[in-house]
């Protein structure tokens, strides 16, 4: 049985650490709210601006051609993968990573075999992950979060944007984490790049909306297309943001909560290990007074 200094010492240590737990509770769950209200109110205009680009496009298939809708050959690969800076999150993190291992060793195989997937890591956690293995790594982003703005997300939406443009990347995916609430995150991998207007139209069924373009379908569709897929990637970053915070949150509170069942056992052990030191003590009393008395 352990003596006292040492359950003493035990019982300190995790006090100490329930103390810090609970702070990055409340820390997390300050952060959460935040985090919360912002893709709360990008998700409505999101959609919307996705409804009306739905709606424009559904009378002009076929008349318009759009760099960012060319379907081409899959031969070079980039997979925009979200996670967060720091870890005490529980699986936030490695279910990212799982997800894009999944792609590299199932979807893209045969491309990351031939050394043509590129990873562009959005987190610090997913950067480390990778750059330490044999495999492109875009290194400009991944600290995106230490001021995340939708400046900052913009300038790693037209990287992924403009690579595909020029013929760099065949095909775009973003894996990242859907905030649901404080206790569930769904990874979600989505296809970027190339946009299917045709299918949207075709699954969504577009209203019979009238619109007065001006000054042209055209050009209206052109500017809205690249506006669309900044928000997407936006709205991307600040599900992954909120869902950090979410993980983190549940993650201290569990560990507050599993802290208090080992102070209880502790304080049980030192408890017992006091009563057994004080018997020991009174027997040898005892014995040394019977031993006197004989």
């Amino acid at each position: 049985m352990a003596n006292l200094k040492e359950v003493k010492q035990r019982i300190t240590s995790v006090v100490s650490t329930q103390q810090i737990t609970k702070a990055m509770k409340m820390v997390a769950a300050a952060k959460l709210r935040r985090a919360q209200d912002r893709i709360v109110q990008m998700r409505p205009y999101a959609e919307k601006l996705n409804g009306i680009l739905t709606n424009v496009s559904s009378g002009a298939e076929g008349s318009i051609e759009l760099v960012y809708a060319d379907k081409r050959e899959v031969n070079k690969v980039l997979i925009v993968a979200i996670t967060s800076d720091r870890g005490l999150c529980g699986a936030f993190n490695s279910n990212i990573i799982k997800a894009t291992n999944v792609l590299l060793n199932g979807k893209y195989a045969e491309q990351h075999a031939a050394g043509n997937v590129t990873i562009l890591p959005l987190g610090k956690k997913v950067y480390d992950y990778y750059r330490k293995r044999n495999i492109n790594v875009v290194s400009d982003f991944y600290s995106i979060f230490t001021d995340l703005s939708f400046d900052g997300v913009r300038a790693a939406a037209e990287f992924a944007m403009d690579g595909y443009a020029q013929g760099d990347y065949d095909q775009v995916e973003i894996i990242f984490n859907e905030f649901k609430n404080v206790a569930t995150q769904i990874v979600r991998t989505e296809q970027f790049l190339p946009i299917g207007i045709e299918e949207q139209v075709s699954e969504e069924k577009a209203s019979s909306t009238d619109y007065i373009f001006e000054p042209s379908k055209e050009y209206i569709i052109e500017e809205l297309v690249p506006k669309s897929l900044k928000i997407t990637f936006y709205k991307a970053v600040l599900e992954s943001n909120a869902s950090e915070h979410g993980a983190r949150m549940t993650a201290m509170d569990k560990a507050t909560e599993n802290a208090g069942e080992l102070l209880k056992e502790l304080r049980l052990t030192y408890n017992r290990t006091r009563q057994a030191a004080i018997t020991n003590e009174i027997l040898e009393i005892v014995a040394g007074a019977n031993a006197l008395s004989a």
